[in-house]
């Protein structure tokens, strides 16, 4: 792999930060894409598309922008959250990255990367609750609920899958990038208008909060052998040396930066969300150590080698989130 020591920003990532001239020759397609939007959710609204009420209640994380923002972190944090309620919970998702094949599909800690995605496998094997995908999310739900058992439902992202009924929506952004240019696809990087936010109970802002948003911070636990996930070692390890940092997730330069501020000297290697990674990806002959995001190393284990280490990190909420959550599930459970 080459590589110039900084990450390069996708070009349509870039055209989304700003209004620029390849943003302008989208922006028919971004009203033509808004139209079908709006048709769309009022075809929900009035009943012409159906939404899936379930027996339990059902709590969504998304975003109103394409690219990671956080999401799965705070999945994996809400199930432990829901847990110290005494409830059991369980996680639905579309599975992104996973080969067609037979919907809906069990997740659990020992499922293969390419037939579940890479998101899904991470939340089965950090909580060890029920993990149904299906890009049909209600599907997904109907099979889980019928499996297992379970009081609660987190659908990791799915704000803008209306067939799902939802009780609860918490919607997560980036602080770093917040809404770029403020268009919508595939002008700018807007899944929906912005007043979608008026309409969610919880937002969420991974780094810096602004006004009405809980700050999330992913705090790190852990480095951890890709191959031997209880051999760990610790930062001072990493230091007075070069490493090969190789991210397949929607934001690669968070995880750069953030292994920059640790006083880190990272060859960065981004590459696409939910890459299919070979053992090309991850394979280097400087003999440096190689460090990935957790997302990722689930679908590496097979590949990996002494040098390949990820982060294991956890999302924190502020206190004020807290609050606010469990007052809001413990009116769901008590409706």
């Amino acid at each position: 792999m080459s590589d110039t020591g900084t990450p390069p920003v996708k070009p349509l990532e870039h055209y989304w930060q700003s209004v620029n001239g390849v943003a302008l020759l989208l922006l028919p397609l971004s009203w033509l894409f808004s139209l079908l939007a709006w048709l769309r959710r009022l075809a929900y609204r009035h009943g012409l598309f159906e939404t899936v009420r379930l027996p339990v209640p059902v709590i969504v994380v998304g975003n109103i922008t394409v690219g990671g923002a956080g999401k799965t972190p705070l999945v994996i944090w809400l199930v432990e959250f829901c847990r110290a309620l005494g409830l059991r919970p369980g996680v639905i998702a579309r599975g992104y990255g996973a080969a067609p094949g037979q919907w809906p599909r069990r997740v659990d800690g020992a499922s293969d990367p390419a037939g579940s995605g890479d998101e899904p496998l991470l939340i089965a094997r950090r909580t060890g609750v029920p993990v149904w995908v299906d890009p049909d999310r209600p599907r997904a739900a109907r099979a889980l609920l019928a499996a297992q058992k379970c009081d609660i439902l987190i659908s990791d992202d799915g704000m803008q899958h209306y067939a799902l009924g939802r009780d609860l929506e918490i919607a997560v952004s980036d602080a770093a990038r917040g809404l770029g240019n403020g268009w919508r696809l595939p002008a700018g990087p807007l899944r929906e208008a912005p007043s979608r936010l008026e309409s969610v109970d919880l937002r969420v802002s991974n780094g810096p909060a602004r006004p009405g948003e809980h700050t999330m911070r992913l705090a790190p636990l852990a480095i951890r052998s890709v191959r031997e996930p209880a051999r760990t070692r610790g930062w001072d390890s990493l230091t007075g040396t070069a490493l090969h940092a190789v991210a397949g997730i929607g934001n690669p330069e968070r995880f750069f930066a953030a292994l920059r501020a640790r006083g880190l000297e990272v060859i960065a290697h981004p590459l696409p969300d939910h890459h299919r990674f070979r053992a090309a990806d991850i394979a280097f002959e400087d003999g440096l150590t190689v460090l990935m995001t957790e997302k990722d190393a689930v679908k590496c284990a097979a590949i990996a080698g002494e040098r390949h280490w990820y982060v294991e990190v956890a999302a924190e909420l502020d206190e004020a989130f807290r609050a606010r959550l469990e007052q809001l599930i413990r009116g769901l459970n008590n409706g």
